[in-house]
């Protein structure tokens, strides 16, 4: 599909509603132990494809559920490479917050941050939102390197925050201002 000035598309990535249709992908993605422990700050119960299949249905084609709209990363060639999610969003104070994946395979290639760019776009430029927090564990450096290097600040740090696979970890905290966003996509044209 050609995509010239579509919202959704970044330089390499469009977001695009989740589907029912997503499950095997998605039931891949609940097999990667380490990333889910990570995204889950746990470990979860076994998923059935039943089970996937009835979680997408709650978020397909951009339904809020749980307080997240997810949507699938598509790389350019149209393969579905990870999703990312705006979630606590609060609208009295300005504030939003974000997460996602990229399936292990497509990992290194640029997909998350320009995902995350689109997604911080439309909730600075288009929802009016003030502020994006975000976390990830102490452990994480692939998501601490992301964070910094779309110009999160590192805000502080919830020691023991979540315990998983026999130990506990801590939360490193980021945030960006809308302020702090604009001056960045200033620097990128």
């Amino acid at each position: 599909m050609k995509y010239t000035d579509y919202f959704w598309k970044g330089d390499c990535t469009v977001l695009r509603p989740l589907h029912p249709d997503d499950w095997e992908v998605a039931y891949q993605g609940y097999l990667d132990s380490p990333a889910r422990r990570f995204l889950q700050l746990g470990i979860e119960l076994p998923q059935s494809p039943e089970m996937v299949r009835a979680s997408l249905a709650e978020f397909a084609d951009c339904k809020e559920a749980h307080g997240a709209i997810v949507f699938v990363i598509e790389n350019l060639d149209g393969v579905n490479v990870g999703s990312v999610s705006l979630h606590s969003r609060d609208k009295k104070n300005g504030i939003f917050s974000l997460g996602g994946i990229v399936h292990r395979e497509h990992r290194q290639q640029g997909y998350a941050s320009d995902a995350i760019r689109t997604l911080l776009r439309y909730g600075f430029w288009e929802r009016r939102y003030v502020k994006c927090n975000s976390a990830c564990a102490h452990s994480n450096e692939a998501s601490i390197r992301l964070h910094r290097g779309l110009g999160f600040v590192k805000e502080g740090r919830r020691r023991r925050a979540f315990f998983a696979d026999g130990q506990y970890f801590d939360d490193i905290l980021f945030g960006m201002t809308r302020e702090e966003f604009d001056e960045l996509e200033k620097e990128r044209k």
